[in-house]
């Protein structure tokens, strides 16, 4: 009994969905717009993504030692950093490496060379450059290296400058990027799925104009609440379902182009990225299509059907 009343009411649901042909095409335009949206959304993250953490790879913070300070000591501090749970990597260029990029980066300036090699000595000093494991923590790592850590607050007297203010900014500015698109958009998708559901009420509502002698018949016979009420649910489902199918055959070429031209540009391949999560994707854009649809007919049948 309760498949017959399942396959009575999907069938009852399919009538309606072709009967109000044109109604039931601006639902799922509307659906539509909103599930290419969501996954636009998804990709454009993928991007940003992408784009932050390749800024990110540019950012650290270099710790610049004394020309006095001792070697030992400089590594010790590496480890003790290391040992952080903030600190992805560090990366320690000696006082002598110093001195051979120097030399590399003004190797036509004669007089700088000259006056490097009157010193008789080396002005440089070692330097620490830390990665962390978020641009977040950059912050926390500095505080440590300001004396906060009892284990590298000893290392004050060697330490001749921290460059995290000149970092700080873009640091600052790559955290404020990430969650402003973010809110962003999850303000979008809200915006577009509520005017996807007003739409599907429309709809709605007038299907259950349009069926009002049948409802009230089955009301006569004593159907229940469910049984009513199932027919709505079922269309709704497939204005969500079909415009899943149209946003597929939008999206994959779309997709495609993108990765075959905009690789270079955005930095990641498009295509090749949705294709990798196609299965995962397309699930949750199905259920948010259905459950759009879902939730539109069950709002209409709840004020208009009074059952």
């Amino acid at each position: 009994m309760f498949w017959i009343t399942i396959k009575r009411a999907v069938r009852a649901g399919w009538v309606s969905f072709k009967r109000n042909g044109v109604v039931s095409s601006a639902a799922i335009l509307a659906t539509t717009i909103t599930l290419c949206v969501i996954t636009g959304l998804f990709l454009f993250h993928a991007v940003l993504d992408t784009t932050l953490a390749t800024l990110e790879q540019k950012v650290d913070v270099s710790v610049y030692f004394t020309v006095s300070a001792s070697e030992d000591k400089i590594l010790k501090l590496r480890q003790t950093l290391e040992s952080l749970p903030d600190v992805k990597s560090v990366s320690y260029t000696t006082s002598d490496e110093q001195v051979l990029a120097f030399r590399t980066r003004n190797a036509g300036d004669y007089l700088t060379i000259q006056a490097l090699d009157e010193l008789n000595q080396n002005p440089f000093g070692g330097f620490l450059s830390i990665k962390a494991t978020d641009s977040s923590h950059y912050e926390n790592i500095v505080a440590v290296l300001e004396g906060t850590d009892k284990k590298a607050s000893q290392y004050g007297d060697i330490i001749e400058h921290i460059n995290y203010n000149q970092n700080k900014e873009i640091i600052d500015r790559i955290n404020r990027i990430s969650d402003s698109a973010n809110k962003l958009g999850i303000a979008i998708i809200v915006v577009f799925a509520t005017i996807s559901v007003l739409i599907m009420l429309t709809t709605i509502r007038l299907a259950i104009y349009l069926w009002r002698e049948e409802i009230g018949i089955m009301r006569l016979v004593g159907a229940s609440s469910g049984y009513t009420r199932a027919p709505f649910l079922v269309q709704g489902g497939l204005y969500g379902a079909v415009a899943w199918l149209i946003m597929l055959l939008i999206t994959i070429p779309t997709v495609y182009m993108l990765g075959v031209r905009a690789t270079s540009l955005i930095g990641i391949n498009l295509f090749t990225y949705f294709m990798s999560h196609f299965f995962s994707l397309a699930f949750v854009v199905l259920l948010a299509g259905v459950f759009l649809g879902v939730l539109s007919s069950a709002f209409a049948i709840r004020k208009y059907l009074k059952v």
